[in-house]
C-alpha cells in the first residue's frame, strides 16, 4: 500500500479517536464520577482530555490534507515520527497504568499499536 494512502488511514484513526474522547463525558459517566475527585483533579481530567482531542483533530488534519508534506519535508517526516512516538508511548502507558487482565485493555493496546505502525510504516516507506 502506498505510504499517502496509509497516512490518509491514520487520518482516519485519529479522528475517531477525537470522536472517542468527545465522548468521555458520557461513556465514563464523568458528570457522576468526577465530582468523586477534588475539584482541581476533576478538571486536570477535562483539560487533559480536550487537550488530546485537540492533538487527535491536528494530527487528523495534517494526515488529510497535508499528506505529501508529510513524506516531502523534514518537519514532515519529524511530524510523522513524533505521531508514531505519541501511539507508541500510549500503548506503553496501557501496559503500565491499566490492568492486562481484561480483554478491553489488550484490545487497546493493540489499537494504539496500529496508530503506531501506521505512521512507523510511512516513515519508514518514504
Amino acid at each position: 500500500m502506498d505510504t499517502q494512502t496509509v497516512i490518509k488511514i491514520g487520518g482516519l484513526y485519529n479522528l475517531a479517536f477525537l470522536v472517542f474522547h468527545a465522548m468521555f463525558w458520557k461513556i465514563f459517566k464523568w458528570h457522576n464520577e468526577l465530582p468523586k475527585l477534588t475539584y482541581i483533579n476533576g478538571a486536570i481530567m477535562q483539560v487533559l482530555n480536550l487537550c488530546l482531542m485537540f492533538c487527535f483533530l491536528l494530527f487528523g488534519y495534517i494526515s488529510l490534507f497535508h499528506t505529501s508534506e508529510l513524506g516531502t519535508s523534514n518537519m514532515g517526516r519529524a511530524l510523522l515520527l513524533f505521531i508514531a512516538l505519541f501511539w507508541l508511548a500510549r500503548a506503553i502507558e496501557q501496559l503500565v497504568f491499566f490492568s492486562f487482565k481484561h480483554s478491553a485493555s489488550i484490545a487497546m493496546t493493540i489499537l494504539f499499536l496500529l496508530g503506531f505502525c501506521l505512521y512507523a510504516y510511512s516513515l519508514i516507506r518514504i
